[in-house]
């Protein structure tokens, strides 16, 4: 486990820029495949879920991913950086990585791009990467965006990964600043248990599947979750990560006036407040609308925050996540005045 305050460096990152993206295409749950079995009261006790968005044919992360950076560099006003991060899990190619092909995208030129990988956990450790290259004089101004559709990798039989995730993207552009001004990221916690690599996977696909023929069936090349075991490794990792930041950044439960939660499960975030004594209305979710979107939940959530007017300059900010692999990890930041979405 990584824990670190930045408040101690000359440089640390500020966020500047935020902005979502979702495929047109919305799927309430009344429209679910018939054979799932489901209905709209079946599906919001269980995760709290009412609608998603799921891409059409033809549409790709590296889709969703432009258009959350170009909303993002927008905001931030200017569309120059000089590092493009892309957290996903739901690549468009094996090889290579979505960043280069982003960064390109968007007229970037030959700008440092790659991608990072830590499932859910991904925008978190793509914060911590910005920070580090910022901090130590690589980068002024990183483009992360994160981004997965999920639509595409759970099996059309897999109706509790079904109902669940769904396809969207986040982005944010941090530059190079002051330790305390606005904006400022301050403290990060990061933990990995590979002994639940298991648990949240896509058994097939990899180096694994060509170094073994015959080991692997075609729907071994979709994902899969163990739910039951991953609820409680989610809960207690989430908590225990967010009070480990909230110590590095020298803050107490109750200074914190935002919690921006992996957006998993409705049932995993009210938990996670619950451990932490943290009221509901100091939880930002918008799963009810777009359900679990993998690496792009938490930017995607700031997104629609700064759009419902739910979160103010000056306010404490905490980010906690939970991915596969395991991986986890957490942010304290106080937030920016930004323009409006």
């Amino acid at each position: 486990m990584i824990e670190r305050r930045l408040s101690g460096v000359r440089r640390v990152p500020v966020l500047e820029g935020v902005a979502g993206w979702v495929p047109p295409r919305v799927v309430a749950n009344d429209e679910l495949p018939a054979h799932w079995q489901t209905d709209d009261t079946w599906v919001r006790r269980r995760t709290g879920i009412g609608t998603r968005h799921w891409v059409d044919e033809g549409t790709s992360t590296g889709d969703l991913a432009l258009e959350a950076a170009r909303g993002a560099l927008a905001m931030a006003g200017s569309p120059l950086v000089d590092t493009v991060l892309v957290a996903t899990s739901t690549p468009d190619h094996p090889m290579p990585a979505m960043a280069p092909v982003l960064a390109s995208r968007l007229g970037l030129g030959s700008v440092a791009a790659f991608d990072v990988s830590a499932v859910c956990s991904g925008f978190v450790y793509g914060l911590a990467t910005a920070a580090g290259m910022i901090a130590g004089g690589l980068a002024e101004r990183v483009l992360l965006v994160a981004a997965d559709v999920y639509s595409t990798l759970v099996s059309p039989d897999d109706r509790g990964a079904g109902v669940v995730f769904a396809d969207g993207a986040g982005a944010v552009v941090l530059r190079a600043g002051e330790p305390g001004e606005p904006g400022s990221l301050l403290a990060f916690d990061l933990g990995s248990d590979g002994e639940g690599h298991d648990l949240i996977t896509v058994p097939a696909g990899g180096a694994r599947d060509r170094a073994e023929p015959g080991r692997y069936e075609p729907v071994d090349r979709y994902f899969r979750m163990s739910g039951r075991e991953v609820f409680q490794h989610a809960v207690t990792r989430m908590t225990e990560s967010s009070l480990a930041v909230l110590k590095t950044a020298g803050w107490a439960v109750e200074d914190v006036q935002r919690v921006v939660a992996h957006q998993a499960n409705a049932r995993i975030l009210s938990a996670v407040g619950t451990r932490l004594s943290i009221p509901d209305d100091r939880i930002v979710s918008n799963i009810e609308r777009v359900g679990n979107t993998g690496a792009a939940s938490i930017p995607l959530a700031l997104a629609h925050a700064v759009e419902r007017g739910e979160v103010h300059a000056g306010e404490r900010v905490l980010l906690t996540a939970f991915g596969g692999g395991f991986t986890w990890g957490s942010v304290a930041m106080v937030w920016p005045d930004l323009p409006s979405a």
